[in-house]
């Protein structure tokens, strides 16, 4: 009986001409949420982020920084990509640089294959390309100029007029896998979301779709062609490749990379900004089909930070740094407000002022007060002992079947990348905990010894309640969830926080009596706005 199939989900390959900012850890921040999640669940994960190390971009940034390309990106991705992927948290399984053995030369496998196939010619190139897309553009992308541009057709991403080329290069037959995509997503509308980027995509391929080159001849920086060495591939025909070069393609059958690719291919989920949906949509499916592999079965576009109204760009000196924001906020906090403040797949807007004030209100007053309270009280009113509490009233049978309920959204939600509805579903049920607490008043309780079975009760209830939600939140909040499991005593009473089961959260009364209880360090220290 064949292994059951891992889930395999890759963040876009990162462009490594500059430092990432917040839109790049945006995205791994959502593939790291997910893929936790899905472990969690019980799945075999495969968690693929990288950068993408070749192309003019590169090559020209080296030249004016006074170094070679390999020295340029080498640097870059040592001091600036692998440090971010710390800084945010991510439980990545692979990092795939274009520039490694492994990718260069399973990319010429790959295109010798395409070609082989007959899909693969020599023609003459003469057009627009913009440098700052690594993109050949057609006429109607362009857009009029503006201020010194004026009465030129600038790129409407970068606001520069693309460069002419004029090439001799070798094309990618992509026009006649028109047919083919139409007839793939038409039966699997599920393979582009939201819904909006399916409607994009389908519309420019019902309008035809062009040959496009897939290598450049004035450029050095990139693969050289296995049948033409004055040739290199096209970066985004390189890039895209990744995918399939980091989990095995290509690779000796019997070896351990080919027993990878066999139990991960093909994508689940290949999740990309809304900028490069076409590159992922249209020209990466097609690339596959045309060497006879199975195209991904998801490609999520997810939408634009903004910061002022515009998008994050590294050319208009317009990114923050991650650790800008994890500095003063922490990388739990970081991850919870843009999951949480913004509909995944749609644009969002970046403000400091909104997150100091979610992160004070849902974080440092909602779950961080509940958690400090629940193990506060069993450490001062039961010297740290978890009491039994197996005299449920309606009070505490309304919890139970509240996170029932809670799992029951959020579980769907993570699983289809909806973030801010899981993370609501979970925040709601911190919310019922609290207002449980404040309607019990187990301060109150602790006054009158005749209570003392019903406080009992309810503070088994606040800590049982924790319990569920330091797994609920795990996926979103490693460290603050370690934090809260050591408090709670759960390591040692239950294992590993991340081998908890989701379909397990809702069983109640997991944490045994007599579980030592321990009050540390708050969650989420109050932080005073600047």
């Amino acid at each position: 009986m064949a292994e059951p199939k891992a889930f395999f989900l890759s963040t876009p390959i990162y462009y490594v001409n500059d430092a990432p900012h917040i839109g790049h850890a945006y995205t791994t921040t959502a593939g790291d949420v997910a893929t936790r999640w899905r472990r969690q669940r019980g799945e075999e994960v495969w968690f693929l982020t990288g950068v993408d190390e070749h192309g003019t971009k590169v090559q020209r940034a080296a030249e004016k920084g006074g170094v070679s390309p390999q020295e340029w990106v080498d640097r870059l991705v040592a001091q600036s990509w692998l440090p971010v992927l710390e800084t945010i948290d991510a439980a990545n399984d692979d990092f795939i640089r274009t520039t490694e053995p492994r990718h260069r030369d399973r990319v010429q496998l790959f295109w010798q294959r395409v070609k082989d196939n007959g899909y693969v010619y020599s023609a003459e190139y003469e057009g627009p390309y913009c440098v700052g897309c690594e993109e050949f553009k057609l006429a109607g992308d362009l857009a009029e100029g503006e201020g010194e541009f004026a009465e030129q057709l600038v790129c409407p991403v970068h606001g520069r007029p693309a460069e002419q080329l004029q090439e001799t290069n070798w094309f990618f037959q992509l026009s006649v896998f028109a047919d083919r995509l139409l007839q793939h997503y038409e039966a699997h509308p599920e393979a582009i979301q939201p819904r909006s980027a399916y409607n994009e995509v389908m519309s420019f391929v019902r309008q035809g779709l062009v040959d496009i080159s897939m290598s450049r001849s004035s450029v050095s920086w990139g693969i050289p062609l296995a049948w033409d060495a004055q040739q290199v591939t096209y970066v985004w025909f390189d890039a895209l490749l990744n995918y399939a070069t980091a989990v095995g393609y290509g690779a000796e059958p019997g070896t351990a990379d080919a027993e990878r690719f066999a139990r991960v291919w093909p994508p689940d989920v290949n999740l990309v900004g809304k900028d490069i949906l076409r590159f992922h949509a249209v020209y990466w499916p097609a690339m596959l089909m045309a060497a006879g592999l199975e195209p991904p079965r998801k490609v999520f576009a997810h939408g634009w930070l903004l910061v002022g109204g515009e998008k994050m760009s590294k050319s208009k000196l317009t990114g923050i740094a991650p650790e800008q924001i994890i500095d003063t906020f922490g990388s739990d906090a970081f991850r919870y407000y843009f999951l949480r403040a913004i509909q995944f797949g749609q644009d969002g807007s970046f403000s400091w002022e909104d997150m100091h004030a979610r992160y004070t209100a849902e974080l440092a007053n909602g779950l961080g007060n509940l958690a400090s309270r629940g193990t506060a009280m069993v450490v001062r009113y039961r010297d740290g002992e978890l009491p039994a509490g197996h005299d449920l009233t309606d009070a505490e049978r309304q919890i139970v079947d509240s996170l029932a309920r809670t799992v029951s959204v959020a579980d769907p939600a993570f699983c289809e990348l909806d973030f801010s509805t899981g993370i609501v579903a979970v925040k709601e049920f911190i919310d019922l905990v609290n207002l449980y607490v404040t309607e019990q008043e187990p301060w109150v309780l602790a006054k009158d010894e005749a209570q003392s079975a019903r406080l009992d009760v309810v503070l088994a209830t606040i800590c049982e309640s924790l319990r569920a939600i330091a797994v609920l939140y795990n996926p979103l909040m490693p460290k603050a969830m370690s934090s809260l499991w050591e408090q709670l005593g759960a390591q040692a009473q239950l294992g590993p926080r991340a081998e908890q089961r989701i379909v397990d959260v809702a069983s109640w009364g997991q944490l045994p009596a007599g579980t030592r209880i321990t009050k540390g360090d708050s969650l989420f220290p109050r932080i005073e706005e600047a």
